[in-house]
């Protein structure tokens, strides 16, 4: 237990202080070519922002991946027969489909998103390709294993497309502040690393640490005042990692005193984007709006309605993050009154939320 939670802090700390210095790397490289976020009507920044932050991110993320995939298969190799098998078992040596459907597919998000912060892409192709990485997962034998769905074979690769693209996009959604996005997504990691079984998932919970510090050195350029944006590229990366994660990672064990119900630690851990995407888009609907075109009506825009700063309103939504998904932590161990308890108070933030919104907007209506 102790060598397996000292590589989880050594992967997190060396993704991090990788991230750093590529994060810093790829401002230089983006201020040389003048590859810039300019001001705009739906934006809060008043200056031109160099991008490509998601470069470093998913760069770092890869690079610490694969090479400790190469350790394993060399020292397997050379003999060195401890170091294969304790890593080995952390780094999932029998995943290696999933482990490429997983990769390939971010791979291809990262791609599209790149392309969209350079072209400007329309909403429905950067949704084909959504939809396509997705679908690379589903052929890749990653999908939603959910009890409901066991008995219809086509509707777990459906609900997988649908929540892979949800959640990318959610993620896409959220990065409209400085540290928003990077922040909420390392928030969600750490939540996801206490919910998912102990020693059930070694592979994933090492994912999400050199996940978490891959952000995290991105993060240390991005909050206020933002040196550097992620970009398309780095915040649809995001989005489609944590609704991996939240596919391959066991949140339920049969025969335990936790309930069915402890598969919602998932919904918990990311429960600002989703708030954030659902109020929004029906705030569009309501509004007879294209669902698919950027405004300021997001959770941290109407928070800075209500009369906080824009730092004020990026803390106050990691505040309700990290309340919200360390919930998800004791759905495991929590008995089925306890769980409709956690799930129920979740609840009811964030409807505290809404009616704190709908009061300042009717005092905006008198």
């Amino acid at each position: 237990m102790i060598f397996q939670y000292s590589i989880y802090a050594y992967a997190l700390i060396f993704s991090f202080l990788l991230a750093v210095f590529l994060t810093e790397v790829v401002r230089r490289v983006a201020l040389r070519w003048e590859i810039y976020d300019h001001p705009g009507e739906r934006k809060v920044h008043r200056e031109p922002i160099p991008l490509m932050g998601g470069v470093a991110i998913v760069t770092t993320f890869y690079c610490i991946i694969l090479v400790h995939l190469a350790i394993t298969y060399f020292s397997e190799r050379l003999g060195a027969g401890w170091l294969s098998e304790n890593l080995g078992a952390i780094l999932g040596a029998d995943h290696h489909v999933k482990l490429a459907g997983i990769f390939a597919g971010g791979a291809l998000i990262f791609v599209l998103g790149l392309v969209d912060d350079l072209r400007n892409l329309s909403p429905w192709i950067k949704l084909v390709g959504q939809i396509t990485a997705a679908l690379v997962l589903v052929l890749s034998d990653v999908s939603l294993d959910l009890f409901v769905l066991k008995d219809y074979p086509l509707l777990p690769a459906l609900a997988t497309i649908f929540w892979v693209v949800l959640m990318t996009n959610s993620l896409n959604f959220l990065d409209n502040m400085d540290g928003l996005c990077g922040g909420i997504s390392v928030i969600a990691a750490f939540s996801f690393f206490l919910s998912i079984q102990p020693f059930h998932d070694e592979l994933v919970r090492f994912l999400l640490m050199v996940f978490a510090g891959s952000v995290a050195g991105f993060l240390y350029h991005n909050l206020t005042p933002a040196r550097i944006f992620m970009g398309d590229a780095g915040s649809m990366f995001n989005g489609y990692i944590l609704a991996t994660v939240a596919v391959v990672g066991t949140f339920h064990i049969e025969n335990t005193p936790s309930s069915r119900l402890s598969m919602a630690a998932p919904l918990l851990a990311l429960s600002v984007p989703l708030f954030d995407t659902i109020t929004v888009v029906l705030i569009r609907l309501k509004n007879g709006q294209n669902i698919m075109l950027g405004d300021k009506r997001h959770f941290s825009h109407r928070l800075v309605e209500l009369g906080m700063s824009n730092r004020q309103a990026v803390s106050f939504i990691f505040l309700v993050a990290g309340v919200v998904g360390s919930g998800g932590a004791l759905l495991h161990s929590a008995d089925h009154m306890g769980t409709l308890i956690i799930l129920a108070q979740t609840i009811g933030v964030f409807m505290l939320i809404v009616l704190l919104m709908r009061a300042h907007t009717r005092r905006d209506g008198d």
